[in-house]
């Protein structure tokens, strides 16, 4: 493990938790806010938010890449299995079935800003509110264990955590400018089997290294 930055890592981490945070929860709450809030302080709120999250998963991977290799690989081979099993349920559930799971994160998140907003906000506080919605969503999402599990795998901690935050920043900036236009045109199922498609590829190749030890 190191502080090195691996660039091959970070390109790594893109396109593992970019495809899998698209349709994620975190996606349509963004979209929400952005719609009721002003979108650029919506994305520094919840782009702060993920760096925070980030942090505490290549933390948490940084310790377990402290155990016998081993049981890293066995560890990593859960969190992937775990996350392919997720997006590939996921993705095969009717379309009806995914646009009423849309709905209601949607309407979990409208519910919460009236809560806690108005639509004039100033910009500190709209930002302070993206952050803190992401956030409290963030826990325990699979991005989070995906990251964490990369970390420790590849004992490339910075370089994960960079390439983790480019693609969730870069899914809410699609959120905040083009998401409902994406949720319309882009077949989301076909996202989440892909993705959940790679992850189980993943997993078995961290089973082979575990047997082989």
């Amino acid at each position: 493990m190191g502080l090195t930055f691996d660039v091959g890592a970070a390109i790594t981490a893109f396109v593992l938790i970019f495809p899998a945070e698209l349709p994620d929860k975190t996606f349509i709450a963004t979209l929400v806010m952005a719609t009721r809030l002003r979108p650029l302080p919506v994305w520094l709120g919840v782009s702060a938010a993920f760096v925070v999250q980030c942090a505490i998963a290549v933390a948490a991977g940084g310790l377990l890449s402290l155990l016998p290799h081993r049981l890293v690989a066995a560890l990593s081979a859960a969190l992937f299995a775990g996350g392919a099993f997720i997006l590939i349920k996921g993705g095969l559930e009717a379309r009806a079935e995914a646009l009423a799971e849309e709905q209601e994160e949607a309407e979990e998140t409208e519910s919460l800003l009236r809560q806690r907003t108005g639509r004039n906000l100033s910009f500190g506080r709209t930002v302070a509110t993206s952050f803190g919605v992401i956030f409290v969503a963030e826990w325990g999402d699979l991005s989070q264990l995906l990251t964490a599990a990369l970390a420790a795998r590849t004992g490339k901690p910075l370089a994960v955590g960079v390439g983790s935050w480019l693609a969730l920043a870069a899914v809410a900036g699609l959120g905040v400018l083009i998401g409902r236009w994406l949720v319309a045109r882009v077949p989301i199922h076909r996202v989440r089997l892909i993705s959940g498609a790679a992850l189980a590829v993943l997993a078995l190749l961290a089973v082979t290294e575990a047997v082989r030890g």
